[in-house]
């Protein structure tokens, strides 16, 4: 099992998560800050600074600060910096989309994880009743305007210098506030250590690699652009193994981006193929951008076993 385990830190957790489930209870009914105080540590006195967490039910909670980030690690400033002059970007062309599924199963395998728990959600998406359905892969958007980062209380998720949007898996408290502010739905919470138990053959097909979002119970993670990849100006898993050429990965301070098939400009190929940004009214100038599902080269299927792979949505 491949895992990055801190006892400390995860005991620390642990003690939030059930100072989140008891503050919750007691806003309900007569308030938290007296039942809070009998959990202080006596060598981290109250500071009297409060800050709104969720709770593991869904909750909005006040706690003190000095409950939620108690003995933090020092992050080195090489972590928080990106590949020194690069701006990362992914395009994803709709209308080349079947949901073969093979991004999916990269995904995981590259970040260490069962098929089941891969980064890429498809969705299946329909723009009105009258209209056609198609194939939506929905990886992480790495915004450049991130809500995620904003209302992160203990900067556990943070922006990089080359696009990407990263997560301190150590310094995560697993309080969920980026999952709600996410809007496109793209970070998920791992609740379970068991989810990455792996065989040996499996982790031997696996390169170690340098992850934005590493593997710690009771904390948020997402897409991280396959960082090392990216870096050496190696295409991610997800890129090189979808057969039909959907997504397009590259630089957009060298206005390229490739498939792996075909290296094209990415200013062309975005005025050209009308692209567009998912949700673009929101602000949140992500990184990702998709052209649209025309001229497409598959027919739509929803076969019975792609039915789980993804919801379907309508936009609005």
């Amino acid at each position: 099992m491949i895992e990055t385990k801190n006892e400390e830190g995860d005991a620390s957790r642990k003690k939030f998560l059930k100072l989140g489930a008891i503050g919750g209870v007691a806003i309900a009914v007569a308030g938290s800050l007296g039942i809070l105080k009998a959990f202080s540590k006596e060598e981290k006195p109250v500071t009297g600074k409060k800050v709104k967490l969720l709770s593991p039910e869904g909750k909005i909670v006040e706690v003190d600060s000095s409950y939620i980030n108690p003995e933090l690690p020092d992050i080195p400033l090489n972590i928080r910096q990106g590949a020194p002059g690069k701006k990362f970007v992914m395009v994803i062309d709709l209308s080349r989309c079947k949901n073969a599924g093979k991004c999916k199963k990269a995904c995981s395998k590259m970040h260490y994880l069962p098929p089941e728990r891969s980064f890429i959600k498809i969705e299946k998406m329909q723009d009105a009743e009258t209209t056609s359905p198609y194939w939506m892969p929905t990886p992480c958007f790495h915004c450049d305007n991130p809500p995620c980062v904003k209302v992160c209380p203990v900067d556990a998720t943070f922006k990089l210098t080359d696009g990407t949007v990263g997560i301190d898996n150590e310094r995560c408290i697993g309080c969920r506030f980026c999952m709600a502010a996410c809007p496109y739905s793209a970070r998920v919470f791992n609740w379970s250590e068991d989810l990455y138990k792996m065989s040996e053959d499996e982790l031997k097909a696996i390169k170690p690699h340098h992850q934005c979002s590493s593997h710690v119970k009771g904390t948020v993670e997402k897409c991280d652009f396959c960082p090392s990849h990216a870096q050496k100006g190696i295409l991610p898993d997800c890129v090189t193994a979808c057969p039909n050429g959907v997504f397009y990965f590259g630089d957009e301070m060298e206005d390229t981006v490739s498939n792996g098939d075909e290296t094209v400009r990415l200013s062309t190929l975005l005025k050209e193929k009308a692209a567009y940004r998912y949700l673009e009214h929101l602000g949140t100038k992500p990184r990702l951008y998709y052209l649209p599902p025309a001229n497409r080269i598959f027919p739509f299927e929803d076969k019975t076993e792609e039915k789980t792979e993804g919801v379907e949505h309508k936009q609005g």
